[in-house]
């Protein structure tokens, strides 16, 4: 593996709580707690598991399972957020969390062999295991947010509609190696 791919897997992680960050800035506490159907998440609870999985998983990375005993998996299905700035500071807890444990990473362990309840994983695939659940999840919070404001929706990709405009845009600059992140 070259050298792009830690770089590469931090702008990503990056890119994913940009997502979340914009999409709860757009919202109420209200908002934020707000259920669609019974047995359905809202995105306060979304962000409690998401928070609980990182403090997991990415606390001792290297040296312990990601299935930590003092988690209580369960418990992250209830919200009992008090407050938004309450849910933010454990939100960005999660996240500094997740990157103390990669930045410091080399290329040279991502074949080391990590556990996530007693499953092996190289460090590549648990990154990758942990990367897809985080979008899968972030993914929901964006369209909840989405359903929840409507037509006051501040887009956070191309908007419907404006897609020739953009690749318009992108086509005459001059071809370069960069990650499509580094322009948000």
């Amino acid at each position: 593996m070259d050298q792009s791919y830690l770089p590469s897997v931090i702008k990503q992680f990056k890119y994913y709580k940009s997502l979340g960050d914009k999409t709860i800035a757009q919202l109420s506490f209200g908002d934020l707690q707000k259920e669609f159907a019974q047995d359905s998440n809202s995105i306060a609870i979304i962000v409690k598991h998401l928070v609980g999985n990182m403090l997991s998983r990415w606390t001792h990375f290297l040296t312990e399972d990601g299935e930590k005993e003092w988690r209580q998996r369960d418990d992250e299905f209830n919200d009992d957020f008090k407050s938004k700035d309450e849910l933010l500071t454990n939100w960005n807890k999660g996240w500094d969390c997740l990157f103390k444990a990669i930045k410091p990473l080399s290329e040279n362990q991502l074949e080391q062999v990590i556990y996530i309840r007693n499953q092996g994983h190289t460090v590549t695939e648990a990154i990758n295991r942990q990367m897809m659940h985080y979008a899968y999840h972030i993914g929901q919070v964006v369209f909840i947010g989405k359903l929840i404001k409507g037509p006051h929706w501040a887009s956070l990709s191309i908007a419907k509609g404006q897609s020739k405009g953009y690749n318009i845009d992108k086509f005459q600059q001059d071809k370069q190696r960069t990650h499509f992140t580094d322009d948000l």
